[in-house]
C-alpha cells in the first residue's frame, strides 16, 4: 500500500521544441527517434541535466514504424542523459504528450517520481508504407517452408496486386471518414461559415508571425538539422487569398480547406515537470504550475455526436471538479486542427442547449474573449506534429505566463477517435522573498490586466458554481461595460 500523503504541487520547470516544419520539407530525411532526441537533449542541455538520472521519461508518437516500439528509451539513449533513466512509449493520437504530463504529474503529485521529461514527436515524412497483409503472411509462411515444393505452394494463386504499397490511412476506423469529412460535418451542424474559419486562420497566422518578429519563441525551439525557425507560418496570408481555395474534404459543399485545416507536419517538443523540492535541489526556475487535468471521449459512432467535440465536455468537467467558471482564465490555448473545430467548440460552450443536454449543466459555459485565445498563434499556422503539439502547447502557455507575470491558462486538444485532453496551468503572484528556487520574471510582478477587477468584484458576489457564472446576466449597460473592461488582456497580440 501506498503511504497516505497530501498531494504536491507540479511544477513546469520549461520546455523547448525544434522548428516545426511542412511535411517532405526540410525533415525530409529524420526519423521520429532524431527529432524526439534531439527534443529531449534539448531540454536536458537547457536545465544542466547531462549525466542524470531522471525518475521517468514519457514520450510517443502517433505515425510509427514497427521498429520504434521503444521509441522513448531508445531516444533516452541517445541522450547525455544517465542510461538509467526509465521511459515509457505511449500514445494517445494529437493528445499524447499532454497525456503524458497529466500521468507524469499525476505520479509526482502523489510522491512516487520526482520528476519526469514529457514528450512527442511525429514524421508524416517518415510514414510507414506497408505490403499487403495477404502477401505479408505468404512471406511469413515462406520463412517456415523447408523444401522447395512447400516454398512453391506458398506463392500459389499470387497476384500482382499485392505488391501494391499500403500508405497509412488517416480515416477513423469505425467510420471509414477522414478527420476532416467529420469537421466537415461538425461545421454544418453548428452552422460555422467559411468566412469565419478563413478570419481565424488569419489571425492564427498573424499572431504566430508576430511571436517569431518579436523573438517570444527565441528561448522556446531550438535549431535542429539546420533549420532555425517553423517554415509553415504564411505571414502574408488574408481572407481574399483564403476564400480563393478549394474545399478539401468536400469538393461540391465543403468550407474546410487547405488553408483553415493544420497542414502535415514534422517535429519534437519536450517539457520538464518536477515537484517543488526537486526544483529547489536542482536550481531550476519554477514558471508554472500543472494544476488540473481531464480526459474524456464522445461516441461518433453510434451517435450524432462530433468526432472532435470531446475538448467540450473534457474541459466542462474539468472546470466543475476544480470549481473554475470559463471566464476565470487570463489565457486560453485551444489545439487548431481546424479551425472550424476550433469555433465548433466555442459555439457548443455558448449553446443553453448543448451545455444542459450534453454537459449536464444548468445553462451555456459561457463564451471566451478571443483576443486572449491563442496568443502566439495555433496549430493551423504554426503546424501540428500529432504527438507534439500538447507539449509545445503546454511550454507556449507556461512562457505565456511567465511573461505576463501571473495569470491561469487553459489548454483544450482534440484528438482522433472521438477525445479530448484539457489542462489547467497557472502561475501565481510571487511574494517578494518567498521563492527558493531561481526566480523568473518579476517577484513584485503583478496579476494580469482584469484579474485584479476580476477578484475584486468575486468578492463582493456570493460564490456560485461554473454553472451559475456561466449563465448570469448583467442588468445594465454600465455593468455591461465594466466586466468588458475587466476582461482586457494584458498581452495582446501584436
Amino acid at each position: 500500500m501506498m503511504p497516505e500523503t497530501s498531494l504536491r504541487k507540479i511544477v513546469i520547470a520549461g520546455g523547448v521544441r525544434i522548428p516545426f516544419c511542412r511535411s517532405n520539407t526540410l525533415y525530409a530525411d529524420q526519423t521520429n527517434q532524431d527529432m524526439l532526441t534531439a527534443a529531449l537533449q534539448g531540454v536536458v542541455e537547457r536545465y544542466g541535466l547531462e549525466g542524470k538520472k531522471l525518475d521517468q521519461v514519457l514520450a510517443g508518437a502517433v505515425t510509427t514504424h514497427s521498429k520504434d516500439w521503444n521509441l522513448a528509451r531508445e531516444a533516452v539513449l541517445s541522450t547525455t542523459l544517465s542510461p538509467l533513466t526509465p521511459a515509457v512509449t505511449l500514445q494517445q493520437a494529437c493528445g499524447t504528450s499532454l497525456q503524458a504530463a497529466l500521468l507524469a504529474g499525476s505520479q509526482i503529485a502523489t510522491g512516487q517520481i520526482e520528476c519526469a521529461l514529457v514528450a512527442g514527436t511525429d514524421t508524416t515524412s517518415d510514414a510507414p508504407v506497408v505490403l499487403q497483409r495477404r502477401f505479408a503472411q505468404r512471406l511469413i509462411r515462406l520463412s517456415k517452408a523447408r523444401t522447395l515444393s512447400q516454398k512453391l505452394k506458398v506463392f500459389k494463386g499470387f497476384r500482382l496486386s499485392e505488391l501494391t504499397p499500403q500508405p497509412p490511412r488517416n480515416a477513423e476506423p469505425r467510420t471509414g471518414l477522414s478527420m476532416g469529412q467529420h469537421c466537415e460535418r461538425m461545421a454544418r451542424e453548428w452552422q460555422i461559415e467559411r468566412g469565419e474559419q478563413d478570419e481565424l486562420t488569419v489571425e492564427s497566422h498573424r499572431k504566430a508571425a508576430a511571436a517569431w518578429e518579436t523573438g517570444f519563441f527565441d528561448d522556446l525551439v531550438i535549431p535542429h538539422d539546420g533549420v532555425v525557425r517553423d517554415n509553415i507560418i504564411r505571414p502574408d496570408t488574408s481572407v481574399d487569398k483564403l476564400s480563393a481555395l478549394k474545399p478539401a474534404f468536400d469538393r461540391k459543399q465543403g468550407t474546410l480547406t487547405a488553408g483553415n485545416s493544420t497542414t502535415l507536419s514534422d517535429g519534437a517538443a519536450a517539457v520538464l515537470i518536477c515537484s517543488e523540492d526537486w526544483a529547489r535541489a536542482n536550481d531550476l526556475p519554477i514558471r508554472a504550475y500543472l494544476s488540473a487535468g481531464r480526459a474524456a471521449a464522445v461516441d461518433f459512432v453510434d451517435s450524432d455526436e462530433g468526432l472532435l467535440m470531446a475538448p467540450t465536455v473534457a474541459v466542462a468537467e474539468m472546470l466543475s471538479a476544480a470549481g473554475l467558471g470559463l471566464d476565470d482564465f487570463d489565457f486560453y490555448e485551444i489545439h487548431e486542427a481546424f479551425s472550424a473545430q476550433v469555433l465548433c467548440t466555442l459555439r457548443a460552450w455558448e449553446s443553453e442547449r448543448y451545455c444542459r443536454d450534453r454537459l449536464g449543466l444548468n445553462g451555456a459555459l459561457g463564451s471566451i474573449d478571443r483576443s486572449r485565445m491563442n496568443v502566439r498563434g495555433g496549430s493551423v499556422a504554426i503546424g501540428h506534429p500529432f504527438a507534439a503539439t500538447g507539449a509545445r502547447i503546454l511550454s507556449t502557455l507556461t512562457a505565456i505566463l511567465e511573461q505576463a507575470g501571473s495569470g491561469r491558462g487553459l489548454i483544450s486538444v482534440c484528438t482522433a477517435g472521438g477525445m479530448g485532453v484539457a489542462a489547467i496551468v497557472e502561475r501565481p503572484v510571487e511574494r517578494p522573498g518567498a521563492g527558493a528556487a531561481r526566480a523568473t520574471g518579476s517577484a513584485e510582478a503583478s496579476p494580469p490586466a482584469g484579474s485584479k477587477k476580476k477578484a475584486a468584484s468575486k468578492r463582493k458576489k456570493k460564490k456560485k458554481t461554473s454553472s451559475q457564472r456561466s449563465v448570469r446576466k448583467e442588468t445594465s449597460a454600465q455593468t455591461k461595460a465594466e466586466h468588458q473592461a475587466a476582461d482586457e488582456p494584458v498581452d495582446k497580440p501584436d
